[in-house]
């Protein structure tokens, strides 16, 4: 079941509001007496209410671009116009005198509003030439509209009617039919961006005014009360309905690749055709009274011409909106391509980029969630780009069905997708992040296979003065750090984080000038028979002394170069330097030499393409056989990719052995023995720690299975972090031969290890 859409609901409760307070009055008129007039009117200021909550409310939607947001924003404002004059309206409603200033002139406003709300959109071509046949076929529709009402409307009007009122009704009716106009012309615009439905909706208010203006000056008492007390919550519910209709238009997924529009000639475009006929008819009717027969045949004539034309003009029309839809069909489709995902249908980084800057911009509240698919590459890898762009589709429906109408999901490139959220507080955040993790935990249907795809979050809250670049770059550092944490969970900003990363950054270009001063060295920490107590080998291990610093631990500088990707230069140089020190041990201690080196290589260096080949170079030009070299991983990078799993089964063929550092802390340890050709397993320090008391019996047990396991799979199996004599004896009782610790002998200085291959056995009493 996905997430309740309680804006929907919303929405379609205030259109009931204002259809009860139609019905409320539909009712008052049936049954009515001699009461008050003021409870027919009362609830109009209820109906429009509820339209300006509508309307003001879809203009908040993040998900809509700025100029119809602006749209229904400057509607909204209409109605609180509107809303104005349906008070003023109640407050005479026993003053009979029809239409007067108090409704008047906030009704005019509210409808000039209204029609500038509308002259935002696009009304067609884009020109100078376009606008001005807009102007025209509005001038026309206002000319032909005061001459009906001055010459037949009015005419009608009751002796003594104020002359205020006159004015009122006229200037309502006339800028009613000049609104209908503006909407019919926006209503026909192929792929407008305010849903055409919608704004035929709102076409019932001007169409509702017209017929008010006309009934309060030239109806009978019956009609205009009719209208007087119907007009504004008729207008409501146009308001109310339209805004809903946007809603739900919003609510549901946008066309990969919507089809051209059909164009359809409305009855719009023949308003300004209507209005010169009833003048030339109006013309004609008037004319007659007062010319004789020649005037008359002229004046006839000269209407009949301007039909002609006008009519002619109409034809030609047809042609040239024929080449103008191609070429806006060809226009929206390009619009929709340069903001929308091709792969997935979302938003891209380019549009939602530009909703963040337009929230921020206008101090709304805005949360973003920034999402990384964990190990991605591995599968796209090792089942192929076709089959990770369907993994990619689906995961981007999950966002897409996981997301609140107010929310916009986008994929911003590869496997990174984002969600701008409506909120700036904490609690809706980490709800949002939380319920994203959960969609994406299920697993998914890509073809024949089940996968997995968990992610990780970082959330980024907007905080005042923060531009789009901030957020979104605060959004990527609490996703790295819920990488580092682990992955498949969600991190939060804080403003520490980014001080971190500043320290990173600089820590990374003092690295990368340490490579190349010589400030870095090699320590050995020496592997012994644990039985016998003779040197079997030693691992090198990387140190940093920084001329101003000091000792830099590797816990802080490792990190910083696997992440900016100085683990390269810095492990070609720890493998060559390593492979060097145990040529020079070879040649000054003979047969009393270890046999090999161990050297850690991360999973970065695994990627590089000529990695086997730089061994083989290494291995060559230091005299060294690939029997003397062990490459340490850790089980993460096994499971990297296809190209990792190549890259270390070429070096096995080769005769470099390979040990699996940290075994036991992983998830698949088992299985990865199945696909990865091992030769020596290191048993985590977090096993041998607290075996000696023997209180830990799941320490216990999972050191004493890799013991058997590596016996069984004819595996050397090293023990690492001894630190006591009750550790050692109880790894042996356990059959391990292998142990490193600093309970016999810390990371070494090369003389210092190249002393004890000279050495007698130690004690391992």
């Amino acid at each position: 079941m996905g997430p309740v859409r309680r804006s929907q609901g919303g929405g379609l409760g205030l259109v009931v509001v204002a259809v009860a307070a139609v019905v409320a009055v539909a009712v008052w008129l049936a049954v009515r007496g001699s009461g008050p007039l003021i409870v027919g009117y009362l609830t109009a200021p209820v109906a429009m209410t509820a339209a300006w909550y509508a309307c003001q409310r879809i203009a908040s939607q993040v998900k809509l671009s700025r100029p119809v947001r602006a749209f229904w924003r400057q509607i909204s404002h209409a109605s609180i116009l509107l809303l104005i004059a349906a008070v003023g309206g109640a407050v005479m409603a026993n003053n009979d005198a029809g239409m007067g200033l108090y409704t008047a002139i906030p009704n005019v406003l509210g409808i000039f509003w209204g029609m500038f709300a509308l002259g935002r959109l696009p009304l067609g071509e884009n020109t100078a030439l376009g606008w001005a046949r807009t102007l025209l076929d509005a001038l026309t529709v206002a000319v032909a509209g005061t001459l009906i009402f001055w010459y037949v409307v009015l005419s009608f009007a009751p002796a003594g009617t104020d002359i205020t009122a006159r004015v009122a009704a006229g200037a309502v009716g006339v800028s009613s039919l000049v609104g209908l106009v503006i909407i019919g012309k926006a209503a026909a615009v192929p792929g407008a961006p305010v849903d055409s439905l919608a704004l035929r909706l709102l076409a019932v208010a001007p169409v509702v005014a017209v017929v008010s203006a006309v009934m309060l000056i030239a109806g009978s008492p019956g009609p205009r009360l009719v209208v007087s007390v119907l007009g504004v919550p008729l207008v409501a519910v146009a308001f109310t309905a339209a805004a809903y209709r946007q809603r739900m238009v919003l609510a549901r997924p946008a066309p990969v690749a919507p089809a051209a529009p059909k164009h359809r000639r409305s009855v719009w475009d023949f308003l300004p055709l209507l209005a010169v006929t009833t003048t030339a008819g109006l013309v004609i009717t008037v004319s007659a009274r007062q010319m004789d027969g020649r005037e008359r045949a002229v004046i006839i004539g000269a209407v009949l011409i301007v039909v002609c034309v006008v009519a002619r003009q109409l034809l030609g029309l047809r042609e040239n909106k024929r080449l103008v839809r191609g070429i806006r069909t060809q226009q929206t489709e390009l619009e929709r391509l340069a903001m929308t995902d091709p792969l997935t249908g979302l938003a891209n980084r380019t549009r939602f980029g530009n909703a963040l800057t337009e929230r921020l911009g206008a101090h709304h509240p805005a949360t973003v969630l920034l999402i990384d698919i964990d190990d991605f590459k591995m599968i796209n890898d090792t089942m192929g780009p076709a089959l990770g762009d369907q993994l990619l589709y689906q995961v981007a429906q999950r966002l897409r069905q996981n997301s609140e109408v107010r929310d916009l999901p986008a994929r911003l490139g590869g496997d990174e997708f984002a969600v701008l959220l409506d909120a700036d507080d904490v609690e809706t955040a980490e709800d949002a992040a939380t319920r994203t993790l959960q969609a994406l935990a299920e697993p998914f249907r890509v073809g024949e296979h089940h996968l997995l795809a968990h992610a990780s979050v970082g959330v980024a809250i907007a905080g005042p003065g923060d531009s789009s670049d901030e957020v979104l770059r605060n959004a990527d550092i609490a996703m790295y750090e819920a990488k580092a944490a682990g992955k498949a969970a969600f991190v939060r900003f804080e403003p520490r984080m980014r001080q971190d990363v500043v320290n990173h950054a600089r820590l990374g270009s003092e690295l990368h000038n340490a490579i190349i001063r010589h400030e870095l060295y090699l320590l050995y920490q020496p592997v012994f028979d644990i039985v016998t107590g003779r040197l079997h080998g030693a691992e090198a291990l990387v140190r940093w002394k920084h001329p101003v610093r000091g000792f830099v631990s590797p816990g802080d500088f490792i990190p910083v170069a696997e992440r900016s990707g100085l683990i390269v230069p810095l492990g070609s140089w720890v493998l060559r330097e390593a492979c060097e020190q145990l040529a020079r041990w070879r040649a000054e201690h003979g047969a009393g030499a270890i046999k090999a080196i161990n050297v850690n290589v991360a999973v970065r260096q695994l990627r590089e393409p000529g990695f086997v080949d730089e061994v083989a170079a290494v291995l060559s030009e230091t005299g060294l056989l690939p029997g003397n070299l062990v490459v340490e991983i850790t089980e993460s990078s096994v499971a990297d990719g296809r190209q990792v799993r190549e890259t270390l089964n070429a070096l096995h063929e080769m005769g470099v052995r390979l040990a699996l550092d940290d075994f036991g802390t992983g998830q698949s340890s088992l299985s990865l023995l199945r696909a990865f050709p091992v030769d020596v397993l290191k048993l985590d320090k977090s096993f041998v720690d607290g075996i000696a008391d023997g209180e830990d019996r799941g320490r216990l047990a999972v050191a004493a299975a890799v013991a058997q396991l590596a016996e069984y799979l004819q595996l050397s199996a090293v023990a690492e972090g001894i630190e006591s004599e009750a550790q050692l004896e109880r790894l042996r009782e356990m059959g391990y031969r292998l142990g490193q610790g600093f309970y016999m002998a810390k990371p070494l200085p090369a003389d210092e290890a190249g002393a004890l291959m000279a050495s007698d056995p130690i004690a391992v009493v």
